[in-house]
This record gives structure tokens, C-alpha cells and sequence, in this order.
């Protein structure tokens, strides 16, 4: 059995702990994430062969840029309304932003780093709130970007 390259870890990555920088400062932390995909458009090119046989071939064709979508508890900080509300009010230039979402293990250690380049928050969604209830508010931001790089 393949074993992978020498002297890099081996373990599975643990869903633990995710967080989000903008311009290299942490401006929130999630419980959950989703939409982390890389994905390229394919085009059929479908022509025949010199004996007349149907041939489709597959081509790559654009690159789609990614959709993330975080989940939190909701607290009383206000820098992902104010990023959503840039591009709210029209300030596309202000809303655009480059940034990295974070995978961190059980020791606080960055195991993973995703870079995001323009990215805006296209959507931001508080959870259901009942009067009476014990249960935590949560938040929903989703993030859309032009481009996403792993480079950890």
C-alpha cells in the first residue's frame, strides 16, 4: 500500500475547528463549513472520425469559482455585517476581499489554509429565534469568490 510522500502527515484531518482572515486578521470563527471545491467546466466536442465513427472527446473549460458557506453561533461582532453591507450598498470596490479560511486541529495548530481572492459575502442569515428557548442563535455567512487556492 502507497504510503505518499516521506515525512508528511499521514493522519486524516479532524472536522474540528475553522476560522476565517480577511487581509491577515481573523475576523471570525465557525463550527461549520462547506462549498471548499475545486471544479472545471467540461465541453463535449463531438466530431466524427476519418471512417466516419462518432467520437466525443472531453475538454476542459472554465474554472467555476466556489461557493463557501460557514456556520457559526451568532455573536455580538458586527465585521461580517459590515463586509456584506459594503457590497449592500453598492461599494463593490470595499466588499471585494482576498482572505484564507482556516482548518485548525485540536491544539489550535493551522493544518490547512485555503486562499480566497475577491470574495464578498453574498448572503448572511441569522437562525430562528424563539423567546423562552435555551438554544444558541446561529449565523450563517456564504462567500462568494473569482478564485480559491489551497496552499497548506
Amino acid at each position: 500500500m502507497p504510503l505518499g510522500l516521506p515525512s508528511l502527515p499521514q493522519d486524516a484531518i479532524a472536522s474540528y475547528h475553522f476560522a476565517i482572515e480577511i487581509d491577515n486578521t481573523e475576523i471570525a470563527q465557525f463550527s461549520e463549513l462547506s462549498g471548499i471545491t475545486s471544479e472545471i467546466d467540461v465541453i463535449e466536442l463531438k466530431e466524427n472520425t476519418r471512417d466516419g465513427k462518432p467520437l466525443i472527446k472531453k475538454l476542459p473549460g472554465a474554472r467555476k469559482p466556489p461557493t463557501i458557506t460557514l456556520k457559526r453561533a451568532k455573536n455580538a461582532s458586527m465585521d461580517l455585517w459590515n463586509w456584506h453591507y459594503a457590497m449592500y450598498q453598492g461599494n463593490v470596490s470595499d466588499a471585494r476581499r482576498n482572505g484564507s479560511i482556516i482548518l485548525y486541529d485540536y491544539s489550535y495548530g493551522e493544518i490547512a489554509r485555503y486562499n480566497f481572492f475577491n470574495g464578498w459575502v453574498s448572503k448572511l442569515t441569522m437562525g430562528a429565534a424563539k423567546a423562552g428557548a435555551n438554544e444558541v442563535l446561529s449565523e450563517e455567512c456564504t462567500i462568494v469568490c473569482e478564485e480559491l487556492t489551497r496552499v497548506k
